[in-house]
């Protein structure tokens, strides 16, 4: 086992040089837009009792997941990039790998509780409310976050176990295949822990990507059958769904190709293909749900209607009584 004296040392920071105040100032606006638009999303869905729905329920569960891995990695990237340390304890890079792993993989869970649940308002409309029982909504939070928690916890757990020989990981925060890649050696250990991670990787990434194809594949089957009316409303049910699906998958591809090729591209790829993973989607989701989704776009005017209205009411200058005289 290691010890809690190891620390790991990013030689990213090294190679960044006298950008890493415009960096900085990047990650911390964005990271900062990000807070504020998922933090907005998730009090207006919680305030209005019209957004209390399955598939609001689950929008609140997908950007909290945002924020999750979000606040794990650029806080502390941040702290890198202002001071001249650039290394974190063993247990500290541990706790982050979970975070990450546990943002990405939740994340696709709760893709693919929502698509399930686009699925059922367009094949099953009438029975939707019978289908979408609270209860059962229920049951879909808990298995969309906590099995693929213990999942991850899991993985943690055996990549803790494997004994290091290097300590120097060339990126700018942790993830398990960092870690897993210093290892002394390819033994049995480090073998049950690779196909661990490959039957998680299948579990947690590829199934979800599959059933969630499955289901707009079957949705785009049902649409050429029926009216042009139909078609576009089953589309535009799906459409912000659709493209938080795109967005998220096309930055896990960029994550996947930042894994393989970190040692052998100039540093500003390399921050590039790291942040977009963690940094971009959590800041695009509730933009997308924000602008395409018409229920939470009534809300937010009712609300910006409310505002105005109490702002004009506190602002308005007092009249002076009016007295009428009778002669």
């Amino acid at each position: 086992m290691n010890g809690s004296s190891v620390t790991f040392t990013f030689t990213a920071y090294e190679e960044i040089g006298p950008t890493k105040d415009m960096l900085f100032v990047i990650i911390f606006l964005i990271y900062l837009a990000s807070v504020l638009a998922n933090m907005s999303l998730m009090v207006l869905i919680y305030l209005d009792a019209s957004l209390h729905k399955p598939m609001y329920i689950f929008l609140f569960s997908l950007i909290f997941n945002g924020l999750i891995g979000s606040t794990a990695v650029w806080p502390k990237v941040m702290g890198h990039l202002v001071t001249d340390v650039h290394s974190a304890s063993y247990e500290a890079c541990l706790t982050q790998t979970f975070f990450v792993f546990i943002y990405g993989s939740c994340t696709y869970a709760m893709l693919t509780v929502m698509a399930y649940d686009r699925y059922v308002s367009i094949f099953q409309p009438l029975l939707y409310h019978t289908i979408m029982t609270p209860q059962k909504v229920r049951v879909l939070l808990v298995v969309g976050n906590f099995l693929p928690a213990a999942v991850v916890f899991g993985q943690i757990c055996l990549t803790s176990g494997i004994p290091l020989c290097r300590y120097s990981i060339h990126k700018i925060f942790c993830d398990n295949l960092s870690v897993s890649n210093l290892g002394c050696s390819l033994s049995t250990y480090a073998l049950v822990t690779n196909l661990y991670g490959a039957c998680s990787l299948v579990f947690l990434i590829v199934l979800p990507i599959l059933l969630i194809l499955l289901s707009y594949l079957k949705i785009i089957v049902l649409s050429s059958k029926v009216s042009a009316d139909a078609r576009k409303k089953a589309f535009a049910t799906c459409t912000p769904h659709l493209l938080i699906f795109l967005n998220f998958s096309v930055s896990l591809l960029f994550s996947v190709i930042y894994n393989r090729i970190t040692h052998y591209v100039p540093i500003e790829v390399n921050i590039f293909l790291s942040s977009h993973y963690i940094l971009i989607p959590p800041l695009i989701h509730p933009i997308i749900y924000g602008l395409k989704n018409q229920e939470i776009k009534k809300s937010l005017s009712k609300v910006l209607r409310s505002c105005s209205v109490a702002t004009g009411f506190l602002t308005q200058p007092k009249k002076s009584p009016v007295f009428a005289f009778s002669y």
